[in-house]
């Protein structure tokens, strides 16, 4: 590590500082990495007031500065590609070769934002589908929204910040995002890139804020919108007490995975091994239960155990480390308990099972867990994955369901039947088959059902929740 920078949170379009700074930590070692400085509670209302006084402004913008202004972040981002991933892998604990990918992540974020940002428009709707229609025709066009309250998770802070900021902009919306606590560098230095390219002034504020700061975003009127990515229990809390306000969520979930026995066993132990493990299994798609046909179960539990024990656990700026360290010592004590609790039921670990470090927990594989353990029924968030076996594929896709979260599901199966069926029956937003759930392109509609979520990401998506369709009816007569 080098000696700490000290970046300024984005107030209303500029660059600013508060009497309280924030000291940033590596979570693998405790290094202070980098310094942003807490904003205030009048920090809060300043940039909420500048917001509304920016609506008209954003509204005005055409869509080709629109698009323009996000076409430049990408390629602020495109340049500053390694400084950034430092800045990740540092902030979060992420390995630095997954650091650099949430960048390209990003940078393709906001370029398809700024594609969709000049085809926003509409359709023209027939009015003489009945009698009294006849003679009269209406088109249909997306207005800007006005402002956006936006919360914003530790887990992936550049790219989960710029599915917030990149459509809100291409939208035409102001937008005041807060980002976690633990890891706001990222975000911060996609508010200085916005700034840089030319967006209005007072549209646009990353504000490093408490939780009871930041709170007050979720019931002020003066936003049109709250977009939250983090826990199912706060969004849907936040949810409650938003008011009249849009709420688009994207919450939890306990990523199953079902691979049966027409499947490519080595594949599916590949893709589970790597869609368990990365980020230390800190992600709301991270695979957590796999359901696997008992005539190929022993096979594929040998294959992956034998590939979840070779991850290497290091420094995240390690170009070699897979595994690093949890975002929070407490959290490596929490998984290490819910561990505990399978085993005493129990439950066996193939490998793992165990505190590394107080950052670290081991990448751990568990079988015959009762399903009403934590580790299957809860959010584990965390490098675990639980192998369970069945007969009958219906078996597997109710087992799934049985599940109060919704996300999204991986299906390996060479049977088209079975993947149809699946796509038709499994209660998520998405199905992934042949692949893990894990596996998301920014461009797609993403979300979850039940309650892992409300609406849907991806540019083109959330642009859709960001605008209010509105009708024009001529009569020609």
């Amino acid at each position: 590590m080098t000696t700490p920078r000290d970046f300024e949170f984005i107030l209303a379009g500029r660059p600013a500082r508060s009497e309280t700074p924030a000291p940033i930590t590596c979570p693998y070692d405790d290094q202070v990495i980098a310094r942003t400085w807490w904003a205030s509670a009048e920090d809060l209302e300043h940039a909420t007031q500048a917001a509304v006084e920016a609506a008209p402004a954003m509204r005005a913008l055409p869509a080709y500065r629109r698009a323009e202004i996000l076409r430049a972040v990408a390629s602020f981002l495109r340049a500053e590609r390694d400084d950034v991933a430092w800045t990740l892998a540092g902030e979060v604990g992420k390995p630095i070769r997954d650091a650099r990918t949430e960048v390209d992540r990003a940078v393709t974020t906001f370029e398809v934002a700024a594609e969709e940002a000049r085809r926003l428009g509409g359709e023209v709707i027939p009015m003489d589908l009945a009698p009294h229609g006849a003679g009269r025709g209406a088109i249909s066009r997306r207005f800007t929204l006005g402002p956006i309250a936006a919360i914003s998770p530790f887990n992936f802070p550049l790219n989960l910040s710029a599915h917030k900021l990149a459509p809100a902009i291409a939208a035409g919306n102001p937008i005041v995002l807060k980002p976690a606590s633990k890891t706001p560098i990222s975000a911060v230095r996609l508010g200085r890139y916005l700034v840089q390219a030319g967006l209005p002034e007072g549209a646009l504020s990353v504000l490093p804020l408490s939780r009871q700061h930041g709170d007050r975003m979720v019931g002020d009127d003066r936003f049109k919108l709250l977009t939250f990515t983090g826990s199912s229990a706060v969004g849907w809390d936040m949810k409650r007490r938003a008011g009249k306000k849009r709420v688009l969520l994207e919450l939890g979930g306990n990523a199953g995975v079902i691979v049966d026995e027409t499947a490519d066993v080595d594949l599916a132990a590949a893709r589970v091994a790597a869609g368990g493990f990365a980020l230390a299994g800190q992600s709301c798609i991270s695979v957590q239960r796999v359901l696997v046909q008992e005539r190929v179960f022993d096979r594929f539990a040998r294959a992956l155990a034998e590939r979840v024990s070779r991850l290497k656990v290091g420094h995240p700026l390690d170009p070699e480390t897979e595994l690093g360290p949890m975002v929070d010592k407490g959290e490596v004590d929490r998984v290490d308990a819910w561990v505990r609790e399978a085993l005493d039921a129990g439950g066996r670990a193939l490998t793992g099972g165990r505190k590394i470090s107080d950052a670290v927990y081991a990448a751990t594989v568990l079988t015959d867990v009762p399903e009403t353990a934590r580790v299957c029924a809860d959010e584990v968030f965390a490098p675990v994955v639980v192998l369970a076996r069945f007969g009958p594929f219906e078996d597997a896709i109710a087992a799934v369901n049985r599940s109060v979260f919704g996300l999204q599901a991986g299906v390996f199966t060479n049977d088209l039947n079975r993947a149809l069926a699946a796509y038709e029956t499994i209660e998520t937003g998405g199905v992934v088959v042949n692949d893990v759930p894990t596996w998301r392109i920014d461009h797609m509609p993403y979300g979850g059902v039940k309650d892992s979520g409300l609406g849907r990401e991806g540019p083109r998506y959330s642009i859709e929740e960001m605008t209010e369709l509105k009708l024009l009816v001529i009569n020609r007569a």
